[in-house]
């Protein structure tokens, strides 16, 4: 019987302490393993029009979540109809992680329940990921409402029913929705102006036009710490420092009235768990910065709930059966 010669067994031996050695070292990072999710761009549609508030949160979002994922995220405008325009471009794409839309109320909330034909069902094409962000939202009146207090303010609504007007950014908005679940559970009665867009509604209310509006408390902010506008009751976890004698409206007794409006990331449904997971891991990972928390508490946002993916949707659900409700009560079709 012949043997190898010692220089081949010795590369035999060789060969295999490599092989084990290479079995025993960890995988390398999902970045960067060929088949591993993700290994290219991230587009994340923003259905608005750049500088509004979902464009704002998108934008702080990408940069950093592209440096936790270790691929670009790439910023995509596509805006038009309330939202549903990239909204419908993201529940058509392929469920690969690859095209996410920064959702919202209007886009997932309001203008569904608005229009049947939007082409996306805001629960089943989607598949929540996380919140970005939450957003307070404010019952502000005209300093010429001699009310200084929540309850004053409804004690002079039920004086003078129809008599007081308040304003929105538009049919079926948000504030539209906020503002009649407010009459519907303080049970007084007002009179709605929509107009086109925060910009109108804002300079209706400081001239008067309209007496008060339940809506994003960040473009009202400068007007009511100047004075311009009065803050009497605000929708928040607690109150903020920068309005430390406004109470919420949970403190006032209407936990109902005390929802906060929120920014979320959705993927296609039908994406893959495991990169949901991946995609919750990183905005989890960015969104417990100091540094991110401060920069949008600088644009009048909160942090997002930590909500499982699972929590997320539900949440979405009780708001679209509470406001479906509240839509078909009140009466309220689109323009």
């Amino acid at each position: 019987m012949t043997h190898p010669p010692a220089a081949v067994c010795g590369r035999r031996r060789s060969l295999l302490q490599a092989g084990l050695g290479a079995a025993l070292l960890p995988l390398a990072p999902l970045a960067v393993r060929a088949d591993a999710y993700p290994s290219r761009p991230i587009t994340l549609v923003v259905p608005f029009p750049a500088g509004g508030s979902v464009d704002l949160i998108g934008r702080i979002y990408a940069e950093r979540l592209a440096k936790v994922l270790g691929v670009s995220v790439i910023i995509e405008n596509r805006d038009g109809a309330g939202g549903s325009i990239g909204s419908q471009r993201v529940a058509r794409a392929k469920a690969d992680g690859y095209t996410l839309v920064a959702s919202s109320q209007s886009s997932h909330l309001a203008n569904p329940l608005m229009h049947s034909n939007l082409g996306y069902d805001p629960i089943e094409d989607f598949s929540a990921i996380s919140q970005l962000s939450r957003s307070l939202n404010a019952l502000v009146v005209h300093p010429d409402v001699p009310a200084r207090t929540l309850t004053e303010f409804v004690a002079h609504l039920k004086a003078n029913p129809d008599q007081l007007h308040f304003g929105t950014a538009g049919v079926g908005s948000m504030g539209q929705l906020n503002a009649e679940l407010f009459k519907s559970t303080l049970g007084v009665k007002a009179v709605h102006v929509p107009y086109r867009g925060g910009g109108p509604l804002i300079s209706g209310l400081l001239s008067n036009q309209v007496q008060f509006m339940l809506d994003n408390l960040a473009p009202m902010l400068p007007y009511i710490q100047s004075g311009k506008l009065r803050a009497l009751a605000i929708a928040a976890p607690a109150r903020p420092a920068y309005l430390p004698d406004v109470p919420t409206f949970a403190e006032l007794g209407h936990p109902t009235l005390n929802t906060t409006s929120w920014i979320g990331l959705a993927a296609p449904a039908g994406t893959p768990a495991d990169v949901l997971q991946t995609l919750l891991q990183a905005v989890r990972t960015v969104a417990r910065q100091e540094e991110l928390q401060q920069t949008l508490e600088k644009n009048g946002a909160l942090p997002p709930d930590e909500q499982t993916p699972a929590q997320f949707t539900a949440m979405m659900s009780e708001r679209l059966s509470l406001y479906k409700d509240l839509i078909e009560r009140a009466g309220i079709r689109p323009e």
